[in-house]
C-alpha cells in the first residue's frame, strides 16, 4: 500500500510539474527579444511586463489559492499601499469609518502625521478597532481579524498590526474619531505587502531569474540587456538533450570452472523421489531427509 501511495505522490508531482506550458514561456522570451532588437525607443513597455508577470507565474507554478509550487510567501516587506483620511469630529458613539484593499498583505500600519498641512499641527485621533476581511493564502474562505484599540494616538506615532495569516486580499477598515475640541485630524493607513521568495532548487529557478532582469532592464530601457536576458531565458528552457552513453566493450569473461559431471538416469530417479517425498506427510518428508543426506555423503565420497 505504501508502495502504491508513493507512486501516485510521484505521479502527482510529475503532472503538477509538466502542467507548466515551458514552450509557451519559451517563446515569449523570443517575443521580447525581437521586440526589443526593432524597437526605437517606444518599447510597450507594459505589455511586456504584464507578459512577463503572467510568465514567473506559470515558472513558479501558481495555484488557485495564491500559493506556488515553487516559491514561497515571506513575512518580509515588498511593497506598501498607501492612504491618508480625513477623520471628523463626532460622539463618542459614532465613528469615521476608513477603508483600504491590498493584496499580499501581513502587517497595517497606522500613523497619525505629525503636521495635517504646511504649518498647521495634526491632531490626535482615537482609534476605535480595526477590522481586517481577509482571504488567506491558503484558503479560499474570508476570514474577520478584529483589533480593538481603544486609544488615542498622537501626531507623530505609529501602530502596526499584524494580519494573523498573509493575506491574498484584504480588506481594512479603521473606526475612529477626534475630539470635539480639537477639530478633525488626519489618519495615514499603509498596507505592507510580503515578499515572494523563489525556491533555489526550482527547476526553473533561472529562467525566473532571467524574466526579472528582463523586467529591471525594461525599467531602465536597456535594450541590451534585455536581449542578452531574453535569449539565456530561452535557452534555459529548451529541452536538455541527454549526453551520448560510452559503451564500455570488453572481452566476454571465459569461465575455466570444469562442468559438473553429466546426471546418470538412476541420480535422477533418485532426486525425483527425494522431492515426493519432501512434499508429502511429515513422515515421508523425513524420510525424503534422511535419503537426501544419503545421497550427499555417497556424492561427496565419489569425488
Amino acid at each position: 500500500m505504501k508502495y502504491v501511495i508513493a507512486l501516485m505522490i510521484a505521479a502527482s508531482a510529475v503532472a503538477q510539474q509538466s502542467a507548466v506550458p515551458i514552450a509557451r514561456v519559451a517563446e515569449d522570451a523570443r517575443l521580447v527579444d525581437r521586440v526589443a532588437e526593432l524597437s526605437k525607443r517606444d518599447l510597450p513597455r507594459d505589455l511586456l511586463k504584464r507578459m512577463l508577470d503572467q510568465d514567473i507565474d506559470l515558472l513558479r507554478g501558481k495555484h488557485s489559492d495564491g500559493t506556488y509550487q515553487y516559491a514561497s510567501w515571506e513575512r518580509l516587506e515588498a511593497g506598501r499601499i498607501a492612504d491618508s483620511f480625513s477623520v471628523q469630529v463626532s460622539a463618542e458613539d459614532k465613528f469615521t469609518k476608513s477603508e483600504i484593499r491590498g493584496d499580499s498583505v501581513y502587517r497595517v500600519v497606522l500613523d497619525v502625521p505629525s503636521r495635517r498641512m504646511l504649518v498647521t499641527r495634526n491632531r490626535p485621533v482615537w482609534i476605535d478597532r480595526v477590522e481586517i476581511d481577509y482571504i488567506p493564502q491558503h484558503s479560499a474562505a474570508t476570514k474577520t481579524q478584529v483589533a480593538k484599540i481603544g486609544a488615542w494616538l498622537q501626531p507623530g506615532e505609529l501602530k502596526p498590526i499584524d494580519i494573523e495569516d498573509i493575506a491574498r486580499q484584504a480588506t481594512v477598515r479603521v473606526f475612529s474619531r477626534t475630539d470635539a475640541k480639537t477639530g478633525y485630524g488626519n489618519l495615514n493607513v499603509t498596507l505592507i505587502q510580503a515578499k515572494i521568495f523563489d525556491n533555489p532548487d526550482s527547476p526553473y529557478a533561472d529562467a525566473v531569474a532571467s524574466a526579472k532582469a528582463i523586467q529591471r532592464g525594461i525599467d531602465h530601457d536597456d535594450v541590451s540587456s534585455i536581449r542578452a536576458m531574453a535569449q539565456r531565458m530561452a535557452s534555459d528552457l529548451q529541452p536538455q538533450v541527454p549526453a551520448a552513453h560510452v559503451v564500455d566493450v570488453t572481452a566476454p569473461h571465459v569461465d575455466v570452472t570444469p562442468s559438473p559431471a553429466p546426471v546418470t538416469p538412476d541420480l535422477y530417479n533418485e532426486l525425483q523421489a527425494i522431492e515426493d517425498l519432501l512434499t508429502g506427510t511429515d513422515a515421508e518428508k523425513r524420510q525424503g531427509e534422511d535419503r537426501l543426506h544419503q545421497l550427499l555423503r555417497r556424492l561427496r565420497s565419489q569425488r
